[in-house]
């Protein structure tokens, strides 16, 4: 296991105890109540850390707003503008997403590196492939891994100069081979907690199927503190994704679904009721497995380490529970005896 310097943000510790998940508000930034609005349902969805882009000095007033209304942590997504760095720490931001190496002179970043330290706020440096510095891109001639790598720890080192050691850092490619080399090269460099993503995924199909990829492989080898799935699509389809991807490699909470893939023996639409299970759990908060299964004759047995579950028949279905029959019940009443079983658990 990669040993990790903790960083905390708010409330949170990154320290690789817990895998948090993050997601970014896309409402525009001049859209207060709509960013608010935003902001909270992503923390009802589960959301453990928000982002919003502080483009101007009249978008810090989305602080105060946001923090008013949600418990988790809120960071500035800075870009250029050291100005804005101070003004987010003056409103109570609670980590700055920002590049020293791009905010001018050391004074500036000295002066950010001051006001961080006060108020007891991280800086995230952020590398993209696709604003890697000029003189990098010549070097090396694309935006490999060795090129993010080299990228990020410049900016590391800036801020090392300041005596200032409160760092994530990101280095997110849109390329998923390429952010795996970089991230597992970057995890032997430095201990500082890594925020993992693929960067500009896509749309909501294979967005998730990249980051799964990224994101999941790097997690099973031990390194990522903190994670996000960027899609173009609503910010909360990226927390249940993200969640998702903890649950699959063992690290997240809640209903962990496992169904067959259906065949010539199923009778029963077992399709449809693996959807419904899957949309009326997304928000139990139980670490439990429940299983859809369309064979009663070898579903029971090949889903026999599941909490609670169900296999279907002709027109009926078994709910079971650790390879056990519970009862039958109709088909049309096999999601509400299901649920009710959860519900006991």
């Amino acid at each position: 296991m990669r040993k990790v310097r903790p960083v905390k943000i708010g409330g949170l510790t990154l320290d690789g105890e817990h895998i948090y998940i993050q997601s970014m508000l896309n409402v525009p930034a001049s859209d207060i109540e709509g960013s608010v609005r935003q902001a909270e349902e992503l923390e009802k969805a589960g959301c453990e850390i928000v982002r919003a882009a502080v483009p101007d000095m009249a978008a810090v007033a989305l602080i105060p707003a946001i923090k008013e209304k949600i418990s988790i942590p809120l960071v500035a997504d800075i870009h250029f503008d050291y100005r804005l760095a101070l003004a987010a720490a003056d409103a109570g931001i609670d980590k700055i997403r920002i590049n020293p190496g791009n905010i001018g002179d050391m004074d500036r970043v000295r002066a950010v590196v001051k006001k961080c330290t006060e108020k007891k706020i991280p800086i995230r440096i952020g590398v993209n492939g696709g604003s890697l510095e000029k003189d990098i891109l010549a070097k090396y001639g694309r935006p490999c891994a060795d090129a993010l790598v080299e990228s990020a720890m410049g900016h590391v080192k800036i801020l090392e100069q300041c005596d200032f050691g409160d760092i994530v850092i990101s280095i997110k490619s849109s390329d998923v081979s390429t952010m795996i080399q970089a991230y597992r090269k970057l995890s032997q460099e430095c201990s500082y907690p890594l925020h993992l993503g693929v960067t500009e995924a896509g749309t909501e199909r294979m967005g998730i199927i990249k980051s799964a990829i990224g994101i999941g492989s790097l997690l099973t080898d031990g390194i990522g503190e903190t994670i996000r799935v960027s899609l173009t699509d609503e910010p909360v389809k990226e927390v249940y994704a993200a969640k998702d991807i903890l649950k699959a490699i063992g690290r997240g909470r809640g209903v962990q679904i496992v169904s067959c893939p259906t065949c010539g023996r199923t009778k029963i639409d077992l399709i449809g009721l693996a959807k419904k299970v899957e949309e009326v759990t997304k928000d139990i908060d139980k670490d439990i497995k429940v299983a859809v299964m369309g064979c009663v004759v070898n579903g029971i047995g090949e889903a026999g380490e599941a909490d609670i579950g169900i296999a279907g028949g002709d027109g009926r279905a078994v709910i079971f529970s650790k390879g056990k029959k519970l009862f039958t019940v109709s088909e049309d009443k096999a999601l509400e005896a299901l649920v009710g079983e959860i519900d006991k658990l």
